[in-house]
Parts: structure tokens; sequence; C-alpha cells
């Protein structure tokens, strides 16, 4: 296995192909990320070695494999192992002595998030937060896209009505009466991510806004 030196910045780690693991792979890899993908079960591997260029079936996850893959490299880690208890704290761990900068690990409970959380990881429970970002889109009606995070901090995508007067985002002043930043607009299908208090925002465009879970709220509902 080499030990192949990649972009930091847009490489992804991905541990475990299964369901969640690929999809979330599958979905960097769309957009243009290099993915270093490890998984154990052979038959699986297999099933996956047209999709992903840098794809290892290993019979171990120690951190020497880890590091022979490349994972200490990666700018984020998905540790996508969730029926294997023991192997899904032991990975999270190694990944983190590594120096893994952020290091995301799929729980199948609270007990096993709590130990997760304790030993430095970012926890998802991927059905739990599907259903709830299910409920939160159909609950914001205006909200294309809306994805909490972690603890209380949320990323919305937010259509601006028709009434919308066109305006710079220093005149919008979202950030003062809604405690939200924009990070992004969607505009005619391309995103603008060079934003600056002189970018402005028209009607019907789709703004990316981040903050508080509460006040990402309060701007869907205000902005309808």
């Amino acid at each position: 296995m080499a030990n192949k030196q990649l972009s930091n910045n847009n490489l992804f780690g991905i541990i475990g192909l299964g369901r969640f693991g690929a999809s979330v792979a599958k979905e960097l890899k769309r957009n243009n990320k290099e993915v270093i993908c490890l998984e154990t079960d052979e038959n699986v591997a297999k099933s996956y070695r047209d999709d992903f260029q840098n794809l290892y079936l290993v019979d171990q996850t120690s951190k020497a494999t880890l590091q022979e893959a490349g994972i200490q490299n990666c700018s984020t880690v998905i540790i996508a192992i969730g029926k294997d208890i023991e192997a899904s704290i032991l990975i999270t761990l190694n990944v983190i002595e590594l120096g893994v900068p952020n290091v995301i690990s799929k729980a199948n409970s609270t007990d096993h998030g709590k130990v997760l959380e304790k030993i430095g990881a970012k926890v998802i429970f991927p059905e739990v937060e599907m259903g709830k970002r299910l409920a939160m889109s159909l609950s914001n009606a205006n909200t294309l896209e809306f994805l909490k995070l972690s603890g209380n901090f949320s990323i919305a995508e937010v259509e601006l009505p028709e009434t919308f007067k066109i305006q710079t985002i220093r005149e919008s002043d979202f950030r003062n009466k809604y405690q939200v930043n924009i990070i992004a607009i969607i505009r005619n299908e391309k995103v603008i991510g060079d934003i600056s208090p002189n970018t402005k925002l028209i009607p019907k465009d789709n703004v990316v806004v981040s903050g508080e879970t509460k006040a990402v709220t309060e701007f869907t509902k205000k902005n309808k």
C-alpha cells in the first residue's frame, strides 16, 4: 500500500463502505474531492473497486495500517462503522492520534456516541440526523436545505422571495438582524463563493447562511 501525498484540503478519508460510508464517499467524489476508502470486507471492497481510485482492502485498521494508507494526510476522516463498537472506538482513537483535524464517527447508540465524543470525535447518528433534517425541511417550506452540523450550529440554503429588494449584503444587514452569516449565493445554478459586503443580493437568489440553529431557523421564517 503506497502512502500517497494528496491535496490535504481536498482529501477525505472514509473507513467502512457500508450504505452510509459509501454514500458519503460517492457524494464527496461527485463534488470533486479526493477520497481514501478503507474496507475490511473483501466482497464489499470488490463491489466499489471501480468507483474509488484510492480504495484499500485491509485486514486490520491499526494505526500503522491507517498511516500506510495515508489517512494522516486527510483534512477530515469519517469512521462509518457502527455495529462493531469496539472497532469503531479504537479506529476513531487511532485517527485522532494521527493528528487528523476533523474526525467524524458514526454511532449507533447514545452511549456509543458519548464514548466517541469523550475521545474527541464529532458524532453523527445517520438515521436520527436524516429524520431531523427531513422534519426541519418540511417545517420550513421555503428552506431548500437545512443541515444541523453539530451542537447548536446549522447551515441552511434559503431562496429569497420575489418581493426582496435588490441590495448589497451590507445593506441587507442580515448579520445584525438575524445573527446569520451569508457564506455563499447560488444564482442561475452557479455558486458565488467570493462574498464581500458589496456583493449584491437579488430576488430568487438562494443564499447559504450559517449560524446558531435558532437564528438560522428564524431567518428562514422571516424570508418566506
